[in-house]
């Protein structure tokens, strides 16, 4: 349901993404343009506080919260490279938010090659930094550009402890999978990237930490998933049904439906449609959903005009438009 006329309603952005030349990491999403429109976008991803904060003032954002592109330090095999990188991209993003505190906050990039190191750049990013929690692009590259190790791997399980004792949310964003271990897109270099292969991806590895207990041994801990859930909302209980029936090994205990009404929130990011909003307030309620923008893979504009054109009651408008931000991220 959308509304005719829009009244602006003030929010928090939680999926706004920025690069950076030095290290030079900005040259990853040139993929996701065509060749005519990289450099306008490579100049949004290096931009904070002038064209990125007019629109902000135009679409009634209060604040963003900023985040590395993706793969970001994922992509990275080489440890003490991961390392050095996303300490000082860390550096950057808390000196960004300090010349603006009332309008940006910022997620962590970590080293997840190292699980110790980035259990500690978790902490001083948290503790010293005043991010507000992490934002880890799905698996990360180990060693080699072919090993990849996802979050459920047992070498994390400090790094999850730390995280619940922090109270810190991290966001579970997407990342393409490796060529070489996805046949079934060969010949179909469209299904790759936002379009297709980062839901499935992304949902695949909310699932792997769902079913690998991760959620039984800390049961604070918090997982934001963009794009309205990276479909799972929608998926959720034939999920559960199925497992019902057929566990296949998987002892947990809880149904999946459970994890993802506790343990994980969900954003608007890159994803304006509004039946597919009301399919998700359904499956896990007003309380888990924020909005959020994907600026500037997406349009700030659009995502803005589509929320304050919902027509859905004001109590839940303002906890998606800006209560729960401030709630989960103690903004």
């Amino acid at each position: 349901m959308e509304a005719t006329m829009t009244t602006p309603i003030r929010k928090i952005a939680l999926e706004e993404h920025f690069g950076a030349t030095e290290p030079d990491i900005v040259e990853q999403s040139e993929t996701h343009f065509t060749p005519q429109e990289w450099p306008r976008h490579r100049a949004m991803l290096l931009d904070i506080h002038d064209e990125r904060l007019a629109l902000m003032d135009e679409c009634a954002i209060e604040k963003s919260v900023l985040s590395l592109l993706s793969p970001g330090i994922q992509s990275l095999h080489d440890a003490p490279r991961a390392v050095d990188w996303a300490r000082r991209l860390n550096d950057y993003a808390a000196a960004r938010v300090a010349e603006r505190p009332d309008r940006f906050a910022a997620f962590a990039a970590l080293p997840m090659q190292d699980p110790d190191a980035a259990t500690a750049e978790l902490r001083r990013a948290v503790q010293d930094l005043g991010l507000v929690g992490a934002l880890v692009n799905g698996f990360s590259q180990v060693g080699d550009a072919e090993t990849v190790v996802y979050l459920d791997d047992p070498r994390y399980a400090g790094f999850w402890a730390t995280l619940e004792e922090l109270g810190v949310p991290l966001y579970l964003h997407p990342r393409d999978p490796l060529e070489s271990t996805s046949p079934q897109y060969d010949g179909h270099p469209w299904l790759y990237g936002s379009a297709w292969a980062f839901t499935v991806e992304t949902a695949t590895h909310a699932l792997r930490l769902m079913g690998s207990g991760l959620f039984d041994r800390h049961p604070g801990l918090q997982v934001i998933l963009g794009h309205l859930g990276e479909v799972l909302p929608w998926v959720i209980w034939r999920v559960e049904h199925r497992l019902a029936v057929a566990p296949r090994g998987l002892d947990v205990r809880h149904g999946f439906g459970h994890y993802l009404r506790t343990n994980f929130h969900v954003t608007t990011s890159g994803n304006f449609r509004t039946p597919a909003l009301l399919n998700t307030l359904q499956e896990i309620g007003a309380d888990r959903v924020l909005f959020s923008a994907d600026h500037p893979f997406e349009d700030m504009r659009e995502a803005a005009t589509w929320f304050d054109r919902l027509e859905l009651n004001d109590a839940d408008l303002a906890r998606i438009a800006h209560g729960n931000a401030e709630r989960l991220l103690g903004l």
